[in-house]
């Protein structure tokens, strides 16, 4: 900037003191803060003594808890696992094999299955006797005792039904029941009728899936 007039001249001296004045309070200024905060740090370490980091050790990694699983009591409702679904109406004549001892097996279980338990190739372990039972009483009996059964892991088992000769008109309806409802039992792998020695015409061997 061009001077022209002693008064420019003062002006321009003016304006240069006030700029290193304003400099000089500024450097003041931050003079005072770090003594703050020198001063404020050195009363923290009088009061709580030399602070030294934590030493952080091996960290822990907590596992989430898993909701608890709830477990269905096993004799819940002794009439509702009764009624597991076994019907009086299931038609089971087209899934019996067409012999003389109407055998069951079921889908995926060969003929050889069929002939070993006719033959006694499997070693009755268990058997209900059916017999003097109305039916609903003998539906209920037939289910607890398959249930268990598998349960405790048998495998083969006797169920005697009769040969209805006590029933009206001698028609063995106790023997087309078990039949039908067995076959509605999905633990049962196939059934034949029992060897005479084993009740013959008035029983049958039953084959079950291995246990849980």
């Amino acid at each position: 900037m061009k001077v022209k007039a002693l008064g420019d001249l003062k002006l321009v001296k003016k304006e240069i003191e006030a700029q290193a004045k304003l400099a000089a309070e500024r450097a003041a200024q931050a003079a005072r803060e770090k003594r703050q905060n020198a001063s404020d740090k050195d009363l923290f370490i009088r009061a709580a003594g030399v602070v030294k980091p934590l030493q952080i050790g091996a960290r822990v990694v907590l596992k989430k808890e898993q909701a608890p699983i709830l477990v269905m009591q096993q004799d819940l409702d002794e009439q509702a696992v009764l009624r597991e679904a076994i019907s009086d109406e299931f038609d089971v004549s087209t899934l019996l094999d067409v012999d003389d001892h109407m055998s069951f097996r079921r889908s995926g279980i060969g003929t050889d299955v069929t002939r070993k338990l006719r033959m006694g190739q499997w070693s009755i372990q268990r058997q209900i006797d059916l017999h003097g039972l109305r039916r609903d009483e003998a539906r209920e009996a037939l289910s607890a005792f398959i249930r268990e059964a598998f349960r405790h892991g048998i495998r083969c088992v006797r169920v005697v039904h009769g040969k209805g000769l006590g029933s009206p008109g001698k028609a063995p309806i106790l023997k087309s029941r078990v039949h039908s409802w067995l076959v509605q039992k999905n633990e049962v792998l196939a059934f034949v009728q029992a060897k005479p020695a084993d009740g013959g015409a008035g029983a049958l061997v039953v084959l079950l899936k291995p246990g849980q």
